[in-house]
């Protein structure tokens, strides 16, 4: 089950999407932390550590950060278990995981999430911090991240979502695909930067609804599946194994 439609302007065909999707956040990783901090108006770090602790991270868990980006989730975590010896990330970029690295001593593996070189049964919680719409197939991402979880281990996924009434809509329109790029491209001075975030945009306009994300947990075998929307914005999907 693919996350969006194809997006021709980018690449042609399915399978070229994931080189697509790396070049783009290599050459996007240096710019990354700035543009997210000011462009959700600095509420980025309380979030990211409330919502893993509102569903249930504790010190001494195995955690799985996958497509980890520069870290920012995986610092987080850091921070409620009191260390990061036992956080394991995982993503398919270099440029972000050279920027992760000197963020967070957790250990990196570079891999894509949809298959990873992991043991079966490995970790008490896995989250994924805005990045499911950059995958191929979430049905197969989902199946992965239930084989690597330990029984009784969480999903948290963590994600924008498209306002469906109409006003809300148009403001997520403007912001996003109007002012966030150019506000990006005139503090950064970067085209790549600048595209990183249109393709932001282009992915979130076209992400399938959150009905189809909970069908597709459910069909990977995850139980207790639930949603929880905030501000009209967000959405946290929450699954356990």
């Amino acid at each position: 089950m693919k996350p969006h439609p194809l997006l021709e302007q980018h690449y042609r065909r399915p399978e070229e999407k994931p080189e697509f999707v790396k070049e783009l956040f290599d050459h996007g990783a240096s710019h990354y932390d700035p543009v997210v901090k000011w462009g959700f108006f600095g509420s980025g770090d309380f979030y990211r550590g409330w919502a893993q602790r509102r569903h249930g991270l504790k010190p001494g868990m195995q955690v799985l950060d996958v497509a980890c980006g520069t870290g920012l989730v995986a610092a987080a975590a850091a921070k409620i278990l009191g260390s990061a010896e036992t956080i394991t990330c995982v993503d398919p970029s270099d440029g972000m995981l050279e920027v992760a690295r000197k963020k967070v001593a957790a250990r990196f593996i570079k891999s894509g999430g949809e298959s990873m070189p992991l043991p079966n049964d490995a970790f008490d919680f896995l989250t994924l911090g805005y990045a499911l719409r950059h995958f191929g197939d979430i049905e197969v991402a989902f199946r992965e991240f239930h084989r690597v979880l330990k029984p009784g281990g969480k999903v948290l996924i963590m994600e924008v979502t498209k306002p469906s009434d109409r006003f809300r809509s148009f403001l997520f329109r403007v912001y996003f695909r109007r002012i966030y790029p150019f506000f990006t491209r005139l503090f950064t001075r970067s085209r790549e930067a600048e595209k990183m975030m249109v393709y932001f945009w282009e992915t979130m306009d076209a992400c399938v609804p959150p009905e189809t994300v909970l069908a597709a947990l459910r069909s990977a075998g995850f139980r207790e599946v639930t949603r929880v929307p905030l501000l009209g914005l967000f959405s946290e999907y929450v699954a356990v194994k």
